[in-house]
């Protein structure tokens, strides 16, 4: 359960590179076949998983813009885990990436045969990110229904604030960034909170990103191969 929900909160977060270095958004490619590479790292600086990202296709309506995303999930000897397919839109100068669309596979398989709800407030990425700048909250709550008896999963990002500015080296190159930091908060019977700083490339979208628990680094993700 501990690596469905790590990569739950990886997807939402990356999934920023879906978006167009355009007018729409000047800091992540939207273009079809784009591909990019994300290597999660433990504590002890030890590759656990690799998500492969690709772009599928882009449509245009008028100012606003969707881009359906693919994300394989491997292990560390290479064997895929799982694999998800969703959509962010680009409008109003902001990527928005719809929680509907981003459970884990494993999630929704677990589910598939009960009746549930999903409801929640985008992840939004405004085009103008600016050191100082707090950046809105987001959430989502999936309600499930188990022979007459209810649960609810919710999940919570918050305290989002750009803090400043930083270069940083992965295996996939030098880039200048913005860092972000902010906390999640996951209820599954058991509330777990965790705190992120995470680095942002214009142009590129995640580089890097750090998850803390009680201040202490639990992981570490890198942006480990990306081409357009």
């Amino acid at each position: 359960m501990k690596h469905r929900i790590t990569y739950l909160i990886l997807f939402l977060c990356v999934a920023p590179w879906a978006i167009s270095q355009n007018d729409c958004s000047m800091y992540y490619p939207l273009i079809e076949g784009a591909e990019f590479q994300i290597t999660n790292y433990d504590k002890k600086d030890k590759p656990t998983a690799v998500i492969d990202y690709k772009v599928l296709d882009v449509s245009s309506t008028g100012s606003e813009k969707v881009g359906t995303m693919q994300g394989t999930v491997k292990d560390k000897k290479g064997k895929d885990l799982s694999e998800m397919k969703f959509k962010v839109t680009c409008r109003d100068n902001k990527l928005s990436v719809d929680f509907n669309s981003l459970l884990s596979p494993e999630m929704v398989d677990q589910f598939k045969n009960m009746d549930y709800d999903i409801t929640g407030t985008n992840l939004d990425w405004p085009n103008d990110i600016s050191v100082g700048q707090t950046l809105p909250d987001a959430n989502m709550t999936m309600k499930i229904s188990i022979s007459g008896m209810n649960m609810t999963m919710s999940m919570d990002i918050l305290n989002r604030k750009v803090i400043g500015k930083e270069t940083v080296t992965t295996p996939a190159g030098t880039f200048d960034c913005y860092v972000v930091t902010y906390d999640t908060e996951v209820d599954m019977g058991i509330r777990q909170k965790t705190s992120s700083k995470q680095w942002v490339a214009k142009g590129v979208g995640m580089v890097k990103q750090e998850d803390s628990k009680n201040g202490k680094i639990m992981d570490t993700s890198l942006l480990t191969k990306f081409s357009k």
